[in-house]
Parts: structure tokens; C-alpha cells; sequence
């Protein structure tokens, strides 16, 4: 290799070091290397930039806003409401979850299927009487596993097939080419969760982290349009709400006191509950419920949240207070918000809060401003898992995102247009039918996701052009001694490997030129090899820093640190057995 080559290698192993062992943004670090191979002459303008023109990229956000419109909508709610219903057992709730998530997963970003799925299956757990820590692991590893089903189930898959595109000039893969490999590796992945599940995880039912700290009292409108006008409290399922209550009923400026189950509830009636922060967020979601305008009669409580919101947040790893204690961060200058209350391991911490050092995944009550929420989409120092202000859902427009949402996915499958053009129609369609609203569109963008993904580009064609890829494939082929199953399944240990330690995307990007040149090299079929890649990309159980989903649900169930490795290891190494079975079994490694 000449110094070019060099010099891509070392800017890989640089990058590999940064994001492995501080805390920098991943979308820094590789706009960080694209300027350098810019800079140096090793890319062109337009190499060291057509990331961001990549088909696939742009398919993946616009799959971003698909899914934003499924949310806003209540589409989701309208999923999760008809299939939960009333288990008694760990295990029959489990099988009420992996139904819907699997079946969102596959056509929808994980993220938001899962930051949609939280409040839902907390407060469905209070109602069944099941921990939650029995069930958010297994929520995140079900979206896991439903986003290998298609092209579209996660950004990753969409990424590596646009670079697929690029690298060989071929069309790349369909909608469901890599669904003969997804559907038994998730069958086998649920059989495992099912079974093992329940008795690996830990029961702490008692131990919620807000439960005790508060109630918060929200005040609320009956819809004039919606289903609930007629009904009584009990009909309307008011009554027994779990961790929420009815106080008082303001109906034309009377109060109603002590509300009897009986009471028929009026057009415009302002009901006044009280109850926790999950509760809460789970009340603003009932179709037929709108936030109280501020006509008429303005209570304190209404003023309040016109300038602060109460949101629930995990601090990531990229958390710029991250090892800091909160007055040393100066967390109310640097984010512009109070924290309430600290939860580290699903305990809340009690004791003087400004004392506290903060840890990636612990979770934060923060009484806030609006903007706070708007720069936390793009900064990602947190996960908002809930936002007690969000706009209430479109629930008349569910089935029709629904709807918008199986065309695209079947004209993109029937191979009737490209699944660029179907995600771009599917969002145009979710924004001009109101499903999604602009600002929920814009919201919805992961920008650090994108940044990521396209600067990550720039580095694997630098690693083709000045022949490491070459390099590095050779030196695998010698390592397995031109055995195509062993080459396979260092494929896959090296990709699963490096998505526990950077992100999944980056892994990706970094290793197909190299695998490319590999089956190349040694006149195997590639087809096998990238749905390896893809697959290892996307299975992280181990640790919840591996994975967004992972992340997100470690505050509300209540986990430690200990408790991703107890399940997750043994779910990686199963995993990947079963992939690696099917990929061998199911496929030609050698070109016919």
C-alpha cells in the first residue's frame, strides 16, 4: 500500500479508538475523518461527499418521518389497544408484546417504535400486575429482531444496501431479500426470550423510580366530537386507572367534587386528575381526551406548563455533564432545566441531588422549558422516553397512516417502484393528510444518525480506493485459510464485535468494502456475506450503551448494568449461532 493507504488505515483504527474509548459523538468523529481525507487529496469533493446523496440514506429518513406519522397519529395506540388485553402470566405477556412490535419493527425505525411502545407497556404492567423489568428488555430485543425482517427495519440494512449499490453497480436488494434469513433467526430469538426470559430477569416491582416522589396533577378536556360524550366516568374507563385519579369534574362553572362512577360526562368538561408522571403521559393518549384550553377559567396549573414541562430523560453516552455531579455541570445554565429527581439502576436516588455524578443510562425527572425538548432531538445528551407535552394524537387519522404506510411498503415489495421513491411518497403522504405535521417531521430526523451514516461513507470508500479493503480481506482469507464458513463466520464475530463498541451504522459501513473484496477475492458469493453483516450489525443484546433501544428502556425497567449481560450475552451468542446456521445451510457460499 502506498501512504494513502496508510494513512485511511490509520484514520480507521483512530476512529475505532475515539469512539470507543470517549465520549465524542460518532458524527464528529467522522466528519472529523472526511474532512481529513478531503483535506489530503485522498477523496475527491464529490467522493468525500456522496454519503449524503446515498439512496439509502435519504430512504432512511424518510423513513424517519413515515414513522413519526404513525405516532402522531395513534396508529401504534390503535395496535398496541387491540392486542395487549388482560394476561396473567409473564410468559402469555410476552406473547401479547411480541406481536405488535415485531409487525412495527419490521416496517418502521426502531426507535420510535419502542419510545412510543414505554408508557404504553408501564402502564399496561401496573394494570396486569406483572414488573416491568420482566418486560422491557425483552421489548427492546423483540424490536431487535423485528427489524431484521425486511430492508426497511432498521436504518443499517437500508445503509448497507445503498453502499452495496454504489460498490458493485448492481440494483441491491429487494424489500424481503433478507426476510428468509430475519424470519427464522426471530422465531428463534422470540422461542428464546420466551422461555429463558421470565426467570432470568429481575423482579422490581417495587422500585419504580418516580413512583414515590410526587403527584403531579394535570387538567384535561372532554373532546366535543370524541367517543367519550355520553359515557359515564366507569363506560369511559376513567375509574380505575392505575396510579392516576379523578379528583373533580368543572362542567359550566360548577365543580363536581368526589365524582360518582356514575356521572355522564358532558361536551367541554374539564377534568382534574392527579397521579404520576408515566400515568399522566399515559392519560393525554385516551381518544376522546384534549388538553384544557386556556379559555374561561385559567388555574395556576395551565399557566405553569404554557412555560416548564415535566419530561422523563436517560442520559446517553454522549451526555456532555456525563461524570460530572449536577452543580458542577451546571445543569440548569447548561440545558436550561431542574432535575426533580435522579434514578440510577430504576432506585431513585435520594439525598442532596447537586451532589450526584451522573452515568450514562441513568434517568433524569426534569421540570424544563419547551426548547429544552426541540435541542434535545438534535444535541442527543439525552433520550426523552417521556414528554408529558407532546401533542395529542390524530386517533381519526390511525388507520389512514395505517394505510398510507401498507401501500408504500407493498408497492415497494411488488417491486412496482424502488423503495427510495415508496418512503418518499409514504412521507409526502403522512404530511399532506395531517398524519404528521411539519414540525413533528423535522423532529422526527435523527440528524446525528444521518451526519453519521454519511461521513461514515466517505471513510469506506477511502478504505476501497487505496486498497485496505483489499489488504484487510486478504488477511482474512489467509487467517481462515480460504475455508468459505469460517470466512463467514469471522465476518460475523468481527461486525458484532465492533457494533457493541461504535454504532451499529459505522460498523456496517466499515466492513462491507472489506467483505466485498473478500468474496472477490476468494470467488464466493456475497449475497450471504452482506446479510451477515447486516444481521451482526443489528443483533446487540449485551450491554444497553450497544444499542439506542437498549438504552431507552434500561431507566423504565428498573435494570443494572448486570442485568443486559445476564440475558444479553447468552442472547448474542444464540443469535448468532442460529444466523450463521441459516446463512450456511440456506445459501451457496461459492459461486456456482
Amino acid at each position: 500500500m502506498e501512504w494513502q493507504g496508510w494513512l485511511s488505515l490509520s484514520l480507521t483504527i483512530g476512529a475505532l479508538g475515539v469512539l470507543t474509548f470517549t465520549r465524542i459523538g460518532p458524527h464528529l468523529v467522522m466528519m472529523a475523518v472526511l474532512t481529513i481525507l478531503s483535506a489530503f487529496g485522498i477523496l475527491s469533493g464529490g467522493e468525500a461527499l456522496a454519503g449524503f446523496s446515498n439512496s439509502g440514506l435519504i430512504t432512511v429518513a424518510a423513513m424517519f418521518i413515515v414513522a413519526a406519522g404513525i405516532h402522531s397519529s395513534g396508529g401504534i395506540d390503535l395496535l398496541v389497544n387491540n392486542v395487549l388485553g388482560q394476561p396473567k402470566t409473564v410468559r402469555s405477556a410476552l406473547g401479547r408484546i411480541f406481536a405488535p412490535v415485531i409487525v412495527l419493527s419490521a416496517f418502521l425505525n426502531n426507535t420510535p417504535v419502542v419510545a412510543t411502545m414505554i408508557p404504553a407497556i408501564h402502564a399496561w404492567s401496573r394494570k396486569i400486575q406483572i414488573p416491568p423489568s420482566k418486560l422491557m428488555i425483552p421489548l427492546s430485543y423483540t424490536a431487535i429482531l423485528g427489524g431484521t425482517l425486511t430492508l426497511i427495519g432498521t436504518s443499517t440494512n437500508l445503509v448497507v444496501n445503498g453502499q452495496y449499490q454504489v460498490l458493485t453497480g448492481e440494483a441491491g436488494f429487494s424489500l424481503f431479500s433478507i426476510t428468509a434469513v430475519g424470519i427464522p433467526v426471530a422465531l428463534a430469538g422470540l422461542i428464546f426470550i420466551w422461555f429463558l426470559f421470565p426467570k432470568w430477569l429481575p423482579d422490581r416491582s417495587d422500585k419504580q423510580a418516580f413512583g414515590n416522589l410526587r403527584e403531579f396533577t394535570l387538567e384535561v378536556t372532554i373532546d366535543p366530537n370524541g367517543p367519550l360524550v355520553g359515557k359515564t366516568v366507569a363506560q369511559a374507563g376513567l375509574r380505575h386507572l392505575e396510579r392516576v385519579y379523578l379528583v373533580e369534574v368543572e362542567r359550566q362553572g360548577t365543580i363536581i367534587t368526589a365524582v360518582p362512577s356514575e356521572e355522564i360526562l358532558h361536551s367541554g368538561d374539564r377534568l382534574i386528575f392527579a397521579g404520576d408522571t408515566q400515568a399522566i403521559s399515559d392519560l393525554l393518549r385516551i381518544n376522546g381526551i384534549i388538553p384544557s384550553s386556556e379559555n374561561g377559567n385559567v388555574n395556576p396549573l395551565n399557566q405553569d406548563r404554557a412555560e416548564r414541562r415535566l419530561v422523563e430523560a436517560v442520559v446517553s453516552p454522549h451526555c456532555a455533564a456525563l461524570g460530572k455531579n449536577i452543580r458542577d455541570a451546571k445543569f440548569h445554565d447548561r440545558y436550561g432545566a431542574v432535575v426533580l429527581a435522579v434514578a440510577k439502576n430504576g432506585e431513585r436516588v435520594r439525598g442532596n441531588l447537586g451532589t450526584i455524578r451522573l452515568e450514562a443510562g441513568d434517568t433524569l425527572l426534569l421540570e424544563a422549558r419547551p426548547a429544552f425538548v426541540t435541542r434535545q432531538r438534535y444535541n442527543k445528551d439525552f433520550l426523552l422516553i417521556n414528554d408529558l407535552d407532546t401533542q395529542t394524537p390524530r386517533h381519526e387519522l390511525a388507520w389512514l397512516s395505517w394505510l398510507i404506510l401498507i401501500t408504500v411498503v407493498a408497492a415497494a415489495g411488488l417491486g412496482l417502484i424502488s423503495m427510495l421513491n415508496a418512503a418518499l411518497i409514504g412521507a409526502g403522504l403522512m404530511l399532506i393528510t395531517g398524519c404528521c405535521s411539519v414540525s413533528q417531521a423535522e423532529k422526527s430526523l435523527d440528524l446525528t444518525v444521518i451526519i453519521t451514516i454519511a461521513a461514515a461513507f466517505a471513510l469506506g470508500a477511502a478504505l476501497q480506493k487505496t486498497g485496505v479493503a483489499a489488504f484487510l480481506a486478504a488477511s482474512i482469507i489467509d487467517l481462515s485459510g480460504g475455508v468459505p464458513w469460517l470466512m463467514l463466520i469471522l465476518t460475523y464475530v468481527v461486525v458484532s464485535l465492533l457494533t457493541e463498541t461504535i454504532t451499529n451504522n459505522a460498523a456496517a459501513v466499515l466492513m462491507l468494502p472489506i467483505v466485498l473484496e473478500m468474496t472477490e477475492k476468494a470467488s464466493l458469493n456475497n449475497e450471504p456475506f452482506v446479510f451477515a453483516i447486516m444481521m451482526a450489525a443489528s443483533a446487540s443484546f449485551a450491554t444497553p450503551l450497544g444499542y439506542q433501544t437498549n438504552l431507552m428502556v434500561y431507566g423504565p425497567g428498573g435494570y443494572r448494568f448486570s442485568d443486559f449481560l445476564k440475558v444479553g450475552l447468552p442472547m448474542n451468542l444464540f443469535i448468532g449461532s442460529v444466523t450463521l446456521l441459516v446463512l450456511i445451510i440456506g445459501w451457496p457460499l461459492s459461486r456456482m
